[in-house]
């Protein structure tokens, strides 16, 4: 079985690239990122804790609609 793990903000970023989201652009204090009409902010420390990677996953999954396995995120 696969589990969450934390991660870099870059390896983040990249993964997120890979579902179809927008490269980062500023946006005052943060950057963000935009699925069709959705828009993410991205937390701005280097490496996000595990409890952070799947709030913000939760977060995405709310926004796009659409389910993110461990599994998928892992192969991303």
């Amino acid at each position: 079985m696969v589990k969450w793990k934390p991660s870099t903000r870059k390896d983040f970023i990249r993964r997120l690239k890979k579902i179809g989201f927008t490269p980062p652009e500023p946006g005052g204090r943060h950057f963000y990122m935009c699925y069709g009409t959705y828009t993410l902010t991205i937390p701005s420390n280097k490496e996000y804790s595990m409890p952070q990677v799947k709030m913000l996953l939760n977060e995405i999954e709310q926004g796009i609609r659409r389910k993110i396995t461990v599994e998928e995120w892992d192969s991303l």
